[in-house]
């Protein structure tokens, strides 16, 4: 929310993942209204295809490492950061880039090195690229229980009427392409789960009545989407994109306390459906990733839509700052809690009830009370606690043989009924809780069937 009003951001999505089961542990969504107010007005994280912009650049390393055509120490030449394909031009945002590594190219999200390496191995056998997609489920439904036609994801095909001799190249740094926020979590959380891809999920367990009638076990859909070595390189390039001096996600996102790994996104959108011209552009700023790093628990993605009107626009200055302040919070709460503990101060409250003195032996027990009993005879006590010190002791009208009604008066209904009905009461009960007065006065001589009534409180 404070980066939405803030930025007068349009709308934004937050979808917290564990990385080990795809439990689905929070989603937020917030859309701007038409008075300059915020609400939950649509599911921007399961039911909002759009080009995902540069995280989209992993699922193209993916296929890359995966057919072995390129390492992260192969060299590619960004030309300056400007390269033409059949008249289209892609630029990088940082011009001026030469021959790097594809683990620069990476981490600085050099549009130019994707659309080179894609077109380079793929515009010869497109349907090769397209099938590395398909085998990350990114051209289907997610399968978790919400459904939103709105959600439909979209990945082109050779035979596809919009199909053009520039898709490869656009498609490689996320464009031509819809998908949700919750597909890209998917496929970052396997690269986080070593390889296993899971179905995303939100329930697990169904009640009725308080009877479970139903639990959802995690679901694996892919036991390994690559090898070991494709799946290393590429975690070790999420993280380059934090830990790396000149990654685009290292200024907001590089914590001492903790490791981050992830993909920065700034995808160009059209303003109104105007198209893409110069004045109409809007920009959709993302950060997926995952942490710790050495050992992922949670995968996040962030993606908000900004406005003309935004003052920050990329990736990782938008939803970058708000990953990173979601998960300090998780981190702190879940993965790192407090271990100083802090000295109470000693309860000097004086504390009377009365019991058997079997029940009060257990508890004091169980809360590890030291107590003295000062009596022998009796199962009833008295009892006195003060400063984790208990004292047990008995009472005249406790004693069971003389026909003297007992004092029941702060004692449960259970023990006072017992302790009544022994003596030869007849009980009535009027409210809930402890015995708050009694009818018939404590140390008055009685006789059996005596009847009194006992005030709850």
């Amino acid at each position: 929310m404070k980066m939405l009003v803030s930025n007068n951001s349009q709308h934004g999505t937050v979808i917290v993942m564990e990385t080990e089961t795809g439990k689905v542990k929070a989603i937020a969504n917030l859309g701007k209204q038409p008075d300059g107010t915020y609400i939950e007005d649509l599911n921007y994280g399961v039911g909002k295809s759009t080009e995902p912009g540069s995280v989209f650049k992993l699922a193209t390393l993916y296929a890359l490492l995966k057919d072995k055509y390129v390492t992260l120490d192969t060299k590619v030449d960004c030309e300056g950061g400007v390269k033409s394909f059949y008249g289209l031009r892609i630029r990088d945002s940082h011009k001026g880039t030469g021959i790097i590594s594809v683990r620069e190219a990476f981490y600085q999200s050099s549009n130019v090195a994707f659309a080179k390496l894609a077109y380079q191995y793929y515009h010869n056998q497109p349907d090769k690229f397209i099938q590395h997609l398909r085998d990350l489920r990114l051209d289907t439904l997610t399968g978790i229980e919400i459904v939103a036609s709105s959600g439909k994801p979209l990945i082109k095909s050779p035979k596809s009427k919009s199909w053009s001799k520039t898709t490869i190249p656009y498609m490689a740094h996320g464009y031509e392409e819809l998908v949700t926020p919750l597909h890209m979590v998917m496929f970052y959380n396997a690269v986080a789960n070593n390889g296993r891809l899971m179905k995303p999920y939100l329930v697990n367990t169904v009640l009725d009545y308080g009877v479970e009638t139903q639990n959802f076990e995690p679901v694996t859909l892919v036991e390994k989407i690559a090898d070991d070595s494709t799946i290393s390189q590429m975690r070790e390039a999420l993280r380059a994109v934090v830990d790396s001096v000149g990654g685009t996600g290292r200024r907001i996102l590089k914590d001492s306390m903790y490791s981050i790994s992830g993909k920065t996104g700034t995808a160009v959108t059209a303003l109104d459906n105007r198209g893409y011209n110069k004045g109409n552009k809007i920009y959709q700023a993302s950060f997926v990733g995952f942490f710790p790093s050495e050992k992922p628990k949670y995968t996040m993605a962030v993606v908000i839509q900004n406005t003309r009107e935004s003052r920050f626009i990329y990736g990782a200055d938008v939803s970058g700052r708000v990953f990173k302040e979601i998960a300090d919070h998780i981190y702190k709460r879940f993965l790192n809690p407090p271990t100083v503990e802090i000295p109470m101060a000693p309860d000097s409250t004086l504390v009377k009830t009365l019991g058997m003195k079997s029940d009060l032996a257990t508890i004091f027990s169980f809360m590890d009370i030291a107590y003295r009993d000062s009596s022998i005879e009796g199962n009833w006590r008295k009892m006195e606690l003060q400063k984790k010190q208990a004292l047990l002791k008995t009472d005249s009208t406790l004693v069971y043989e003389a026909f003297i009604a007992p004092d029941v008066r702060g004692m449960g209904l259970k023990d006072a009924v017992y302790l009544l009905e022994n003596k030869g009461f007849q009980v009535v009960v009027s409210g809930k809780g402890k015995v708050a007065t009694q009818s018939y006065s404590a140390g008055r001589p009685y006789s059996k069937g005596q009847k009194i009534l006992l005030m709850l409180n």
